[in-house]
């Protein structure tokens, strides 16, 4: 779990060093530095495997010259296959095995992998660089491009100059999603590489190419009976915990009151040969704190459990750390007690299991039972829907929403806009990135909800999800391991029937049934309250002085394709309580705090961030 950090730009080592001083939360325990030829390279390490300082980054092994951030789960198997292969080891270190692996296989050591990586290795024969991510986008992966030159880092903020601009397409996007995915960044010229890809930079021609070794494919129900489907699931998630508990530092798991967090948790507490320390968060409100379920979760599984209670004021005050950590503008609000349970799980343990990628593969989200109510809607005529929809916008504000979802023609423009929302906040909403980068769930499966099921696989998870746990746990120096994210329970899920996952409201079927094998059913079914924070009560209180503050006229002028007009309004109708507008606010906030942390000093963007 560290940072990395490859170049061929004609870069001091002061200034290299100096730019991963401002990311050295992704690894505070070693800053290496090499330069090889016209390539230079820096690793910031995070120590959970073997750690001595033999297994410190850049890694060499001949003429390969390996930076790599994250985990190789199944790396010991490797390393067997690798051995017969002839090859010998001096560490005890995932990174050796990676890199001998690309010495025996290339590229075709990718479908081999098992973990959460991002790496670029230089190959001083070919003269050139390959470069991976996973297959979920688990860890992150920045390069800048242009004309031949490039740089690569885990990280947006090292790669940002006095030159940089904002990319108007990403702050558009932004303002659509609350994010910015990939494979676009917030800056112009820098970009990420998308999960399950390779990037190939031929050093000689100075030209790239990506090509994808994983990706959703589509889908076909597996015929298989519901009892035989239950117990393949279960020796999956069972393997997928037993080898995320390797590591040579102490090791914990996040618990809520969710069923995801307390599966990951009985597996992780049957397979440990030690007490499992668990950590969960609580809040003031008791309409957002899960505290007291996690707690009863970790009496039955018989953990060392930690409970962080977050007040208005510890959740605020992690505020300027979400927007350093984050680099880019991101609007989860979940970020902030995020950054704050990771801080205090630092004091206990260095890394940590969760229960994230449950929702998406299990049908988990509310957003799976809304698009069966829109199948029910859409029965009734276009014809007469589109006319009401209109109707509806036009004389009821407070039923807008409504009025939005009768004028969506398709099941796809219905999952579309969960994802993006119903109403924007921009003159003119552009949507064209959505069908270039992210059109695969229209022919990935037949049935709607694998279909909703894939976007949010392939366009939340990673951009959202994955973004806010990476930052999150790296700001604290924590290494955050999720089984629902190995490969093979993402594929087995999206085969399996629908109904086995999700039926008349019921979510997550197998895994409840699953789940009380550990923990009675009547303690892990009462309803769920999600992992997020009062933030709306917030913007009209604790926060709403500094909300005014930031959206003021000149910020909101400056923001490129922005309704300012609507906007006023929206924030007027929000403070008097008549309207709920808080994520649009939210959302506005957050690209104002960022433009004045992370792009403070730049003519370029303080004319116009476009």
């Amino acid at each position: 779990m560290c940072g990395i950090y490859m170049t061929n730009l004609p870069v001091t080592e002061e200034n290299v060093r100096g730019r991963m001083k401002e990311i050295d939360f992704r690894g505070p325990d070693n800053l290496g530095y090499q330069k090889v030829n016209s390539i230079t390279m820096s690793h910031l390490r995070l120590s959970i495997l073997d750690l001595e300082s033999r297994s410190n980054q850049p890694f060499r092994y001949e003429h390969l010259h390996i930076v790599f951030n994250g985990e190789i789960y199944n790396f010991l198997d490797i390393k067997e296959e690798l051995i017969a292969k002839g090859y010998t080891f001096d560490t005890t270190s995932d990174t050796e095995v990676l890199i001998k692996g690309y010495d025996a296989w290339g590229k075709d050591l990718l479908p081999r992998l098992n973990g959460m990586f991002a790496f670029s290795i230089y190959d001083e024969s070919k003269k050139e660089i390959f470069s991976a991510r996973d297959r979920l986008g688990v860890k992150p992966f920045f390069y800048y491009w242009h004309e031949g030159n490039f740089e690569i880092c885990s990280q947006l903020r090292p790669l940002i100059k006095a030159d940089s601009k904002i990319s108007e397409e990403a702050v558009s996007i932004y303002l659509d999603c609350g994010y910015v995915p990939s494979p676009l960044s917030i800056i112009e010229n820098v970009y990420k590489l998308r999960p399950g890809n390779f990037m190939i930079i031929n050093l000689n021609t100075g030209e790239k190419s990506i090509k994808e070794y994983w990706g959703l494919e589509p889908v076909v129900e597996r015929n298989v009976s519901y009892e035989d489907a239950r117990e393949e699931i279960h020796q999956l998630l069972n393997d997928a915990v037993k080898i995320r508990l390797h590591a040579d530092v102490s090791l914990g798991s996040f618990l809520s009151g969710g069923v995801d967090s307390a599966l990951v948790t009985a597996i992780a507490a049957k397979n440990s040969s030690t007490k499992i320390k668990t950590f969960s968060i609580g809040f003031d409100d008791p309409r957002y704190d899960e505290s007291q379920a996690a707690a009863e979760y970790a009496k039955i599984l018989g953990t060392e459990h930690t409970e962080i209670m977050c007040s208005p004021k510890d959740a605020l005050e992690m505020l300027p750390l979400l927007i350093k950590a984050y680099d880019e503008p991101f609007a989860d609000s979940s970020a902030l007690p995020s950054l704050l349970l990771n801080k205090v799980t630092k004091q206990h343990v260095t890394v940590a299991l969760s229960g994230d990628g449950g929702d998406e593969s299990f049908l988990g989200y509310n957003h799976f039972g809304s698009l069966q109510k829109f199948l029910e809607i859409k029965r009734i005529p276009y014809w007469l829907r589109k006319p009401a929809g209109l109707l509806i916008n036009q004389f009821a504000a407070s039923g807008r929403t409504i009025g939005y979802i009768l004028k969506l023609s398709s099941v796809e423009d219905f999952i579309v806009s969960k994802f993006i929302g119903y109403e924007s906040i921009q003159k003119k909403r552009k949507l064209k990135w959505v069908d270039l980068y992210y059109s695969t769930f229209k022919s990935s499966a037949t049935h709607p909800l694998q279909k909703m099921a894939d976007l949010n696989i392939d366009l939340w998870l990673e951009n959202d999800s994955n973004t806010k746990v990476d930052r999150a746990s790296m700001a604290s120096s924590v290494e955050v391991r999720s089984p629902f994210l190995d490969y093979r329970i993402v594929e087995a899920a999206r085969k399996l029937p629908t109904s086995y996952r999700y039926k008349e409201g019921d979510r997550k079927i197998i895994l409840k049934d699953i789940l009380e094998e550990y923990i009675p059913r009547e303690v892990f079914t009462r309803p769920k309250k999600g992992f997020s924070i009062p933030l709306k009560s917030w913007t009209r209180t604790e926060l709403k002085e500094d909300i005014l503050e930031a959206l003021s006229s000149d910020f909101l002028e400056k923001v490129p394709n922005l309704n300012v007009a609507k906007v006023k309004r929206q924030l007027k109708d929000h403070m008097s309580g008549k309207v709920d507008y808080t994520f649009n606010l939210w959302k506005l906030f957050v690209l104002s705090k960022w433009m004045h942390i992370i792009m403070p000093q730049k003519a370029e963007t303080s004319e116009n961030i476009g």
